[in-house]
């Protein structure tokens, strides 16, 4: 025998198939505003950092590739040098170039400190 509290299921009516009426309501309103909140974050904020990190990767690689490139500039201009100078005097001319180099740079960093 079944307790006289229980009711037997079928379609719901007065206030029961409201409140579940506007139960489906709120979750149908909260899925849609999910879904709204989803598609600006994608399209506000997240296209926009793959976008930024494929600029950063791409400048990276071009930067390295420089960097070695320069590199191989380098070592032919020293052997290029060191064919006329010999091996010592490659590097002293080289050396004193950057020391001449900082010291321009010192004079020109210290002047525009005391404007």
């Amino acid at each position: 025998m079944a307790p006289s509290d229980q009711r037997s299921p079928g379609p719901k009516t007065g206030v029961e198939g409201i409140i579940e009426a506007v139960a489906d309501l709120l979750q149908t309103a909260s899925d849609w505003v999910r879904q709204e909140a989803e598609a600006v974050v994608r399209e506000k904020i997240v296209l926009p950092i793959q976008k930024l990190g494929l600029t950063l990767v791409s400048a990276t690689a071009a930067g390295c590739l420089l960097v070695v490139g320069l590199i191989f500039i380098a070592v032919a201009l020293y052997l290029l040098l060191a064919s006329w100078l010999t091996h010592p005097g490659a590097l002293l001319l080289i050396g004193g170039v950057y020391v001449l180099f900082s010291v321009v740079f010192i004079v020109i960093k210290v002047r525009s400190m005391q404007k």
